[in-house]
């Protein structure tokens, strides 16, 4: 009789966020017993509600730049801790930089010690505002290190050097998303990113703000996709940075007019000054990702955009009610 094979046991940290939450879906959805550790700073009980009684699942309120303690044996550690959105790193400068740098050590440290596969959450942020178009895995970026962007930038672009630091000097096997734009429910509504705040002007006819003339652009992957690319990259043998992102690319102006239209809003636009260190161009090469993980993303733009249309038009809904 062939052996039972062993349920594969994975540490989310910032699971309770956006991306962790999808993360930690498509975990339990493969089999494995999913452990989330998150200090709810920017991640929402709300994301993970669904998961409640749910046998292979444990949540841990606690912040990873602490020691992390985790008793179980561990086979994966996925660490997406960290703020993520401009409004949110400008707000939070000090805990951003100390989550991509104590946050990722610890998270590293729990690898190496249970002899887990390592996957960081890295950024197309270590880009920054970029000199090459589109960008590769192999471009250094142009990043502003004392501006107010650059807690961020600075952060992920340690936590990558770290990452390599400990797969060269002590074999630990791990891996490196760089993500671009991602779209889908569980985005918090003010969180200061382009798609939640478009959405969330259009549903209540306010004017859609658009910082500069609308002219920079951005490439918006829907997050199932993200969420493929990320499993397949964890189930490889690749230790070099992978972008993953839809490489379909659109000026700001150009998706605030696509939300005018698929919402039917009367909302009219409003321009505001660009902010500093703003990137004019952001899509990604997905050659390696193609190559190594043989994958790219499958959802339309319009698909997924009224899929997160309705989700926050349920939320707005519910938020009423209340």
């Amino acid at each position: 009789m062939p052996a039972k094979k062993k349920q594969p046991v994975t540490v989310v940290t910032g699971g309770a966020g956006f991306l962790g939450s999808h993360l930690t879906d498509r975990l339990l959805a493969e089999g494995h017993r999913v452990i989330a550790i998150d200090n709810l700073i920017t991640g929402h009980l709300t994301n993970i509600e669904h998961l409640a009684g749910n046998e292979n699942y444990r949540f841990i309120k606690q912040d990873v730049t602490q020691y992390l303690y985790v008793p179980d044996d561990i086979d994966y550690v996925f660490h997406f801790a960290s703020p993520a959105s401009p409004i949110d790193y400008l707000e939070l400068p000090i805990p951003t930089l100390k989550v991509g740098a104590l946050g990722t050590h610890n998270a590293l440290g729990l690898a190496k010690a249970k002899k887990a596969t390592f996957l960081l959450a890295s950024t197309s942020e270590c880009y920054g505002d970029p000199l090459v178009h589109p960008q590769k895995e192999d471009y250094w970026g142009n990043v502003n290190p004392i501006g107010p962007r650059g807690v961020y930038d600075e952060a992920k672009r340690f936590a990558e050097a770290i990452t390599m630091a400990y797969h060269r000097y002590h074999g630990i096997d791990t891996k490196i998303v760089r993500i671009f734009n991602t779209y889908g429910p569980r985005m918090r509504l003010r969180d200061g990113r382009v798609v939640p705040a478009f959405i969330g002007q259009a549903l209540s006819e306010s004017p859609l703000t658009i910082f500069g003339d609308g002219s920079q652009t951005r490439s918006f992957c829907y997050v199932s996709d993200l969420i493929d690319g990320i499993y397949r990259l964890s189930q490889s043998d690749f230790h070099e940075p992978v972008n993953i992102g839809n490489p379909r690319e659109m000026t700001i102006k150009q998706f605030a007019e696509e939300i005018i239209r698929i919402t039917g809003t009367k909302s009219s636009l409003e321009y505001k000054p660009l902010p500093v260190d703003d990137p004019k161009v952001r899509q990604p090469d997905i050659t390696r990702a193609r190559e190594v993980l043989h994958w790219e993303p499958k959802v339309q733009f319009e698909e997924g955009i009224v899929k997160t249309i309705d989700y926050f038009r349920d939320w707005l809904a519910r938020a009423n009610e209340r």
